[in-house]
């Protein structure tokens, strides 16, 4: 389903309005300092939009077209069932991990821990304090790893800001111990080259390995220098996490990749990979690197063989995130097109673009392809006041189906159904209206993921909210359950 199938004047159905000192880390006991982002996703910001992008969003929303400032739509087999605003981590809520009946949040400050024992009344554990974008987050066991791409004076959770020109400058992973998971631990650091804007875990018994991917490499950089063509792998021993470190940084794209720019107008260059997924029980990943999508064999996960690359120079700006169908047979690639901050669902941009790509894997072995079937988009054109693209989201696990619940900002939460990979449609979405008609703001939900049940969504600005789907398509999947769950190590759900 796309946007060129459903008229800008499609209504929303209304739903019901929402009601570190030294290696501990530092929990919260006073307002936490903004942390300062890094290339890539911004931290929450408001510019003024245009007049005519202003007149529009207003008009829609008097019309009924767009929901009102805050409003909360959403189809008829979704349910609301709660949302926890942010407390003392008040900057930008990233991504989401969950162990057991815990959710692990992300935040731009540092990270919060709810109990969801009751997800009608998510409970808050505890806020840990570690300012350092994006603080994209993953768990395995007892540890806990936090993604820092924003340069900071040292690896502390008591850093500042500090120029990344400085050679003394600090960005990487950190390695928290949450056996308690009340009084969080913060146990190791490895710095990384450009950072880590994201990370993927590939968990083995012994030892996890970590897949970190960054970016945007400057000569003027000490610790971030060209051409960056690969990823850092770093080996983090489960028993003695403080012996962490990088074992290898395989060179993915020896040509250098998707020149972009000149070559390819609108498209990225490649210089590094923005997100990668793993499958391990198949011995695979996907990586969505700046301007090129990537299979790549993880047989031997200290050095990740690239199998096959694709680009898409014609519709894809940015390839940002990848997902697996449970057969192993299809990959959904994102485009985050304009880097999230912009507004790209409307008719002006159009249905092939900020969506997702299709991607059918065929042949066996080392001779496997990826093969493009189509585009997906979210069938709700958005106002030019919020920011809408691809972003986060994860499979829904039924037998014989392909179905997946995606983030798209302040476009919402949408389920839809790629079994067909020529014809993918929404089943299901949820949404809030604008933060403002005045100004594009930054906001909307980053992650939105299925876990035990239920869909967990962190809004960038709004919070956490908690969504049940009731559906025949997708009820099956209320039987299958998980003990750990980091989308972006994706798990064998009928093993």
């Amino acid at each position: 389903m796309t946007l060129s199938n459903h008229p800008h004047t499609r209504r929303r159905r209304l739903g019901v309005g929402a009601a570190a000192a030294g290696l501990l880390a530092a929990l919260l006991a006073v307002s936490p300092a903004a942390a300062t982002p890094g290339p890539g996703d911004e931290s929450a910001s408001r510019t003024a939009a245009s007049s005519e992008a202003a007149a529009s969003a207003k008009k829609d929303v008097a019309s009924g077209e767009i929901p009102g400032q805050d409003e909360i739509v959403h189809s008829r087999n979704i349910e609301h069932l709660s949302n926890t605003p942010k407390d003392a981590l008040a900057s930008t809520n990233s991504d989401l991990a969950f162990r057991g009946k815990y959710a692990f949040a992300g935040n731009y400050d540092g990270f919060r821990v709810f109990d969801l024992s009751n997800p009608k009344k998510p409970r808050t554990v505890t806020q840990v304090l570690c300012p350092g974008s994006q603080n994209d987050i993953s768990v395995s066991g007892d540890l806990l790893f936090l993604s820092t791409d924003s340069s900071r004076s040292d690896d502390s959770c008591n850093s500042t800001t500090q120029p990344a020109t400085e050679k003394s400058s600090w960005e990487g992973i950190k390695v928290f111990d949450i056996s308690d998971v009340r009084h969080p631990e913060y146990v190791a650091s490895v710095e990384t080259s450009c950072g880590s804007h994201t990370h993927t875990l590939v968990p083995e018994r012994k030892d996890v390995y970590v897949y970190v991917s960054s970016y945007s490499p400057s000569a003027t950089f000490p610790d971030c220098q060209p051409p960056h063509d690969g990823i850092s792998v770093i080996k983090v021993p489960r028993k003695s996490p403080q012996q962490a470190k990088v074992v290898d940084f395989p060179v993915l794209f020896p040509d250098g990749g998707n020149p972009g720019g000149s070559v390819n107008p609108g498209v990225s260059a490649t210089t590094g990979c923005h997100d990668i997924t793993t499958l391990p029980s198949e011995d695979l990943a996907a990586g969505a690197c700046m301007g090129d999508g990537v299979l790549l064999d993880i047989k031997n996960p200290a050095k990740p063989r690239v199998i096959d690359r694709v680009q898409d120079n014609e519709n894809f700006a940015f390839w940002h995130s990848a997902t697996f169908n449970q057969k192993a047979n299809k990959v959904v690639f994102t485009d985050e097109l304009g880097g999230g901050g912009a507004a790209t669902c409307n008719a002006q941009v159009g249905p092939d673009k900020g969506a997702d790509g299709i991607y059918d894997i065929v042949g066996k072995g080392d001779k496997r392809k990826l093969v493009f079937r189509s585009y997906y988009k979210i069938p709700r054109h958005q106002a030019d006041t919020e920011n809408c693209v691809a972003h986060n989201g994860s499979l829904i696990p039924v037998k014989g189906k392909d179905l997946m619940v995606q983030a798209w900002y302040q476009g919402g939460v949408s389920v839809w159904d790629f079994t067909d990979s020529t014809r993918p449609q929404e089943i299901a979405y949820f949404e809030r209206g604008p933060l403002s008609t005045d100004q594009l703001a930054l906001g909307g939900s980053w992650s939105a993921y299925y876990y035990n049940g239920y869909i967990y969504s962190n809004d960038i600005e709004k919070g956490f909210d908690v969504l049940k789907i009731s559906d025949r398509r997708t009820d099956p999947a209320k039987r299958v359950k998980v003990d750990e769950l980091n989308v972006q190590t994706q798990p064998d759900y009928f093993d």
